[in-house]
C-alpha cells in the first residue's frame, strides 16, 4: 500500500522534507560561524613551560620566547589598542614541579620581559601589572603568587620608559611603574620576576596603562 504524498516522491525515502533539511544546515552553519571567527582572532603562544593567550580581549600578542630564567627570560610582545586594562592568560604546558628545571617544568620562578606597543593613540604616564590566581579576584598573601614578594630589595625590576616602581602585596599583588611616559606608537619594555611557590595550572596578569587625568 502506498502512503499518500507529493506526486513523484516516496515519503518512505525522506525522513524530513528538503525545506527542513535546508533549515537544519543553515542553523548549523550559523552556530559554527561565531566559533570559527573567535578561533581565528585568538592565538595561543607556547614557550618554555607555559602558554600565553589574549583570549580575554582588548590586546594582541605578537610573539613569545624564552624559558623563564634570568639569562633566558619569558619574552612576550604585545600591542595594546586602548588605554584600558587587559588581561593576559597564562597556563602551564609542562608538569608542575616547584623549583624544577626551567623549560621542562612549570617551576614557579618566571623571569619576565613584556614589550608593549602603545597603539592606543594616547600617551601613557604609568603602567601597572597585577597578578591574579582567580580571574577578577585579588591575589592574597597566602596563595604564593607575587612579584618576588620575599625579596625586599629586588634588582630585577626595570623599565625602558619609567624611572621608578612601587610594589603592593596586600590586598593585591601589584607592580606599578611610574615617573615616565610611553608615547603613541612607541614600545615600552618591562622586566620583572614573578614567583609562585604553590604553582597553579592557570593564572592571570592584568596590565593597566594609565593616561593623564584632567
Amino acid at each position: 500500500m502506498r502512503i499518500p504524498g507529493p506526486a513523484g516522491l516516496s515519503s518512505t525515502r525522506f525522513p524530513s522534507t528538503p525545506g527542513r533539511a535546508r533549515r537544519a544546515i543553515l542553523l548549523a552553519l550559523l552556530l559554527l560561524a561565531p566559533v570559527d571567527a573567535v578561533a581565528d582572532e585568538v592565538k595561543v603562544w607556547a614557550t618554555g613551560a607555559y602558554s600565553f593567550s589574549d583570549e580575554l580581549g582588548g590586546f594582541r600578542i605578537t610573539g613569545a620566547s624564552g624559558i623563564g630564567t634570568k639569562e633566558d627570560p619569558l619574552v612576550i610582545t604585545e600591542e595594546l589598542n586602548s588605554a584600558t586594562p587587559v588581561t593576559l592568560t597564562i597556563r602551564t604546558t609542562k608538569p608542575i614541579q616547584a623549583f624544577g628545571k626551567a623549560g621542562e617544568f612549570a617551576n614557579g620562578v618566571m623571569y619576565m620581559r613584556i614589550d608593549v606597543l602603545n597603539n592606543s593613540g594616547q600617551a601613557w604616564i604609568e603602567f601597572q601589572f597585577e597578578l591574579q590566581e582567580i580571574l577578577d579576584q585579588p591575589s592574597v598573601f597566602g596563595d604564593g603568587l607575587s612579584f618576588d614578594q620575599r625579596n625586599k630589595t629586588p634588582d630585577n625590576i626595570w623599565s625602558s620608559n619609567f624611572a621608578d616602581f612601587d610594589r603592593d602585596f596586600e590586598p593585591y599583588d601589584r607592580l606599578l611603574f611610574k615617573n615616565g611616559k610611553v608615547d603613541p606608537l612607541k614600545t615600552a619594555r618591562f622586566d620583572f620576576l614573578m614567583t609562585d611557590y604553590t604553582p597553579r595550572w592557570t593564572f592571570y596578569l592584568v596590565q593597566d596603562p594609565r593616561i593623564p587625568t584632567g
